[in-house]
């Protein structure tokens, strides 16, 4: 009985001792949700300390019991035989102490502007071309005929990136009317209210070879784009890439990652 006690005492202290390493795995990607973790360790251990102390003090409270009814002229022998064995841990106590563990181990699961960070490798300077990426619109003659649409999936991940990053936009556009849509198009969805972006940091020009001049002056540690060739041009220079395409594209470098959306590639993790 002693041994079996021993095993499920062992079992209980490998499952609580994985369950912290993977705790400390994940403190490294977390910030003020780290607080509960730890919380929940604390209380974790305290009721893992309750269980361990159980059995001598159920020993000490049987060997009382024992003696009493020993004692006690009234009282039959078959009494003594149907005390459980003092040094045996009950499957009911091993359960719940499981359970207090599982409770508060939980996988926390990240915020999103923990993921645009993990995901930008703490990059603090980012371009990102507008069409196909921020804009419903993939053309610079779409802008110049229906106007500028921003897309309301990618509006969170957008507000997130500027709240960690120096953000710049840019586009190519065909007239200056294309600018003043664009520009009224991000101020009604909320993207200049959030302080992290300016007007001054959304830029326009009127060439392809115009915007990788403006990535290459700025020197983000991120660019993002829909073109392929300028994200050829640029593998060069810029530390990495987000090459967005609907379609699935062969990885041209090392340093360019692809995906369909700005928001499955930090929706992904």
């Amino acid at each position: 009985m002693a041994d079996s006690f021993k095993e499920e005492l062992s079992q209980l202290i490998k499952r609580l001792t994985l369950k912290i390493s993977n705790l400390f795995i994940s403190l490294r990607n977390l910030d003020t949700q780290s607080i509960g973790a730890v919380a929940g360790l604390a209380v974790a251990i305290f009721f893992s300390w309750r269980l361990l102390r159980s059995p001598g003090g159920a020993q000490r409270r049987q060997r009382k019991r024992q003696s009493t009814t020993s004692a006690s002229p009234g009282v039959s022998a078959q009494s003594n035989v149907s005390v459980a064995p003092s040094g045996v841990c009950s499957p009911s106590d091993d359960s719940r102490a499981q359970n207090v563990v599982d409770e508060f181990f939980q996988p926390v699961k990240p915020t999103l502007g923990q993921v645009v960070r993990q995901r930008l490798n703490e990059g603090r300077k980012v371009t990102c071309r507008l069409l196909g990426v921020i804009l419903e619109e993939s053309s610079p003659e779409e802008l110049q005929v229906k106007g500028a649409t921003v897309r309301s999936s990618v509006l969170e991940v957008l507000l997130e990136i500027t709240k960690f990053c120096d953000l710049y936009l840019m586009e190519r556009v065909l007239d200056d009317e294309s600018e003043k849509r664009v520009l009224v198009a991000l101020e009604d969805a909320g993207v200049f209210t959030s302080g992290g972006l300016v007007k001054d940091k959304v830029l326009f020009c009127s060439t392809e070879n115009g915007r990788s001049s403006f990535v290459r002056q700025l020197e983000p540690d991120w660019h993002i784009d829909s073109n392929p060739d300028v994200i050829s041009q640029l593998a060069r220079f810029i530390k990495y890439q987000l090459h967005v395409s609907p379609l699935r594209t062969e990885k041209t470098a090392a340093n360019v990652l692809s995906a369909p959306s700005l928001e499955q590639f930090f929706g992904s993790m």
